[in-house]
C-alpha cells in the first residue's frame, strides 16, 4: 500500500477508534469516509456505513442522502422520507480495494450487481447479506414516496477506490458505459461511475478532516477599525446569488445546515417576516432595494484572507441572518446579480468575542433573554464541563460543526454533537428512547426540558458517556451491530439498572451522586459490557414477539410499546 495512504489510514483509525480492524476492512472504512464526506459535510460514524462481510454484492460502503441527511438504516430513511414534503435523494455506493490498480472486470461486476440491488425489484439472484437487504429496503422506502421528488429522481454515485495512480482510458470508457446502462432503468436522474485514485483519496481525506472553506467576491467593502479580540472585519455588499452558490450550498446542492448551529433559532418557516423577504425577492422593483430593506448577514470566521475582490474564509459560521439565508437559498432560481445584500465578516479566534457577537446580533431580533442565556451560557458550561474531566473520562462537546477538526489531540470518537447529546439525554432522562428517530418532533415537544439554565451538567455528561460506551461496544464488535437500532433503549435500560426509574433528585448533590454512579458503570468497560449482555435475553424476547407480528427491528424501536416493554423487563 502507498506509504502516505497507509499513514493517513492509520491516523483515521486512531481518530475513530478503529485500530482493531484488519487492513482491508480499515481501508473500506477509510475510503467510505473520504467518499461520503465529499457529499456530506457534517460528522458521522464512518464504520457504521460499511457492509459487514460476505454476500455484499461488491458493495463495501453505502449511504443514502435524503434531504441532506446521511442515512444507512432502512427505518431512518423511511422516517425522513415519510415526514418530508419534498425529497432530494443521493445514493452513494463505494467499492474499495487496497490494490495498486483498477480492473475493468470489477466495474462490470459491480454495475451488474447494482442492477439487481438498486434497479430491479423482486428476489435477488443469489443470497444477500443483511446489510444489502437493509440498503435495498431503504431504497424501496425512497421510491414509495416518488411523488415527493422535487428536484427529479434520485442521483446515483458509484465510486471504485484503489491506491492506483492513474485511470486508463479503457476504464473511463467502461465507466461511461456503466453509467449509460444504469440510466436505462429510468430510476435515476443522474448516474456517475468514477475511479478514485491515490491522489484523489489524499485530497478527499484532506477536505473531510478540515473545516469547510469558501471563497466569494465582495467588490464593494470597507475594513472596519481594529478592535480588541477581532483580527479583522469587513463590511460590504455581496450578490445574493454569489452568497448562495459560493457559501451556503454544499456539494450536493443542499443548504449547509451546519453553518447555522450558532444561531439561537433554526429556520422558522414562512412566517410573516420570512414571507415578506420572499416577496421582496420576487418583486421586480423591490428586489433591487434588497440591500437596504434587509438587515443582512453576519459571518464569523476563524480564518480570513482577502485577495483583491476575493474573500477567502475557513471554519466559519453564519451567526445572524439565518432566516434571510434560507429564503435566499429557496429562491436561488429567482436570483440575479441585481439582488444584493449587506454582509459583515468578522475574523476572530476569541470564543468570548464570538459569543458576544452572537448575543448582540440576535438581540436585535425577537429572541428572548432566556433563549440567549441558553445559547451563551449553558452550552458553554457543558463544553467546559466535558473538557474538565480526567483524561480517561474526557469527552468533547461540539457546539459548532467541525469545532475540533484541527485539534489532533482530540480523539474524534470522543466528540459528541448537540443532536447526539439531545437524543442520549432524552432517551435516558426524559424517558423518550422510542422518539429519538423523530428528532424535530422530540425537540419541539420537550423544548422546555432540554439545555435549560440550572440543569445539572453531570446529567448531560453521563448521557454522552453512555452514548460513547455503546458506540465503543458496537465499533469493537463486542456487541453485534444487529442491536444498533436498539441503542437508545439500551442506554435507557442502563440508566434504569444503575440508578432506577424516575427523574433525578431535586437536590443537586444527590443528583450528582446518582450521575457519578452511572458514570462509574459506563467507564468500566467490562462492567458495562456485562450489563448489556444481561439485558440482551429480555431484549431478544421482546424483538421476537414484535417480529412475529411482522414489524421489523428498525420500525419497532420507534414504537412506544417497544420502549414500555423494555422498561418493564428491566424493572421486573
Amino acid at each position: 500500500m502507498d506509504i502516505v495512504i497507509e499513514s493517513l489510514m492509520k491516523q483515521f483509525q486512531a481518530d475513530h477508534d478503529l485500530e482493531a480492524l484488519a487492513q482491508n476492512e480499515a481501508f473500506e472504512a477509510f475510503a467510505g469516509f473520504c467518499v461520503l464526506s465529499s457529499f456530506y459535510e457534517s460528522d458521522f460514524a464512518p464504520d457504521s456505513f460499511r457492509m459487514g462481510g460476505g454476500n455484499d454484492y461488491g458493495i463495501d460502503v453505502c449511504g443514502i442522502l435524503v434531504n441532506g441527511n446521511l442515512l444507512h438504516d432502512k427505518a431512518d430513511v423511511e422516517a425522513v422520507a415519510d415526514q418530508a414534503k419534498q425529497l432530494d435523494v443521493h445514493i452513494i455506493v463505494v467499492q474499495a480495494k487496497t490494490s495498486q490498480g483498477f480492473e475493468g472486470k470489477v466495474i462490470a461486476d459491480l454495475v451488474d450487481n447494482l442492477s439487481h440491488v438498486v434497479v430491479k425489484g423482486g428476489e435477488l439472484p443469489y443470497p444477500a447479506s443483511p446489510d444489502v437487504e437493509n440498503f435495498r429496503a431503504g431504497l424501496d422506502a425512497v421510491y414509495r414516496n416518488i411523488a415527493k421528488f422535487s428536484g427529479g429522481r434520485p442521483k446515483l454515485h458509484v465510486r471504485y477506490v484503489t491506491t492506483g495512480v492513474q485511470v486508463a482510458e479503457m476504464l473511463r470508457k467502461k465507466g461511461v458505459t456503466a453509467e449509460r446502462n444504469l440510466m436505462r432503468s429510468g430510476r435515476f436522474d443522474e448516474v456517475t461511475v468514477q475511479c478514485i485514485t491515490r491522489d484523489d483519496l489524499r485530497e478527499l481525506y484532506k477536505r473531510a478532516t478540515h473545516a469547510v472553506p469558501a471563497t466569494f467576491e465582495m467588490a464593494k467593502k470597507v475594513s472596519l477599525p481594529k478592535m480588541p479580540g477581532v483580527e479583522e472585519s469587513l463590511l460590504g455588499i455581496v450578490s445574493a446569488r454569489e452568497l448562495v452558490e459560493k457559501v451556503l450550498t454544499d456539494p450536493t446542492g443542499h443548504i449547509r445546515t451546519a453553518l447555522f448551529h450558532e444561531n439561537v433559532r433554526d429556520f422558522q418557516g414562512y412566517n410573516p417576516v420570512n414571507t415578506q423577504i420572499r416577496e421582496t425577492v420576487r418583486d421586480d422593483a423591490r428586489r433591487r432595494r434588497f440591500a437596504v430593506l434587509n438587515n443582512g448577514v453576519t459571518v464569523v470566521t476563524r480564518n480570513l484572507r482577502v485577495v483583491g475582490d476575493e474573500v477567502h474564509i475557513r471554519d466559519f459560521q453564519v451567526v445572524n441572518g439565518c432566516q434571510t439565508c434560507h429564503v435566499l437559498f429557496h429562491e436561488r432560481h429567482n436570483l440575479s446579480d441585481e439582488v444584493q445584500l449587506s454582509v459583515r465578516v468578522v475574523h476572530s479566534g476569541d470564543e468570548e468575542v464570538i459569543a458576544g457577537i452572537i448575543a448582540a446580533t440576535n438581540r436585535q431580533t425577537a429572541v428572548s433573554e432566556e433563549e440567549l442565556s441558553v445559547r451563551e451560557d449553558f452550552h458553554k458550561e457543558l463544553e467546559d464541563w466535558f473538557a474538565a474531566q480526567e483524561t480517561t473520562r474526557r469527552l468533547w462537546y461540539e457546539r459548532r460543526s467541525k469545532q475540533y477538526a484541527n485539534r489532533p489531540e482530540v480523539e474524534k470518537t470522543r466528540v459528541i454533537n448537540r443532536t447526539e447529546l439531545t437524543k442520549a439525554y432524552a432517551a435516558m432522562f426524559l424517558g423518550e428512547p422510542a422518539s429519538v428517530g423523530r428528532y424535530k418532533d422530540l425537540t419541539t415537544r420537550r423544548h422546555g426540558e432540554l439545555f435549560q439554565p440550572g440543569h445539572l451538567p453531570a446529567a448531560y455528561y453521563v448521557a454522552a458517556a453512555t452514548h460513547y460506551r455503546l458506540e465503543w461496544l458496537f465499533r469493537n464488535r463486542r456487541v453485534r451491530s444487529y442491536y444498533r437500532p436498539t441503542r437508545y433503549h439500551l442506554m435507557a435500560a442502563l440508566k434504569l439498572r444503575a440508578i432506577g426509574p424516575g427523574r433525578l433528585p431535586s437536590s443537586p448533590k444527590e443528583a450528582a451522586k446518582q450521575c457519578e454512579k452511572l458514570a462509574a458503570l459506563v467507564w468500566d468497560t467490562g462492567a458495562a459490557e456485562r450489563e448489556i449482555f444481561k439485558l440482551l435475553p429480555a431484549l431478544n424476547g421482546i424483538i421476537e414477539k414484535e417480529e412475529s407480528t411482522g414489524v421489523p427491528l428498525g420500525e419497532m424501536v420507534r414504537n412506544k410499546r417497544f420502549g414500555d416493554a423494555v422498561r418493564a423487563a428491566v424493572l421486573a
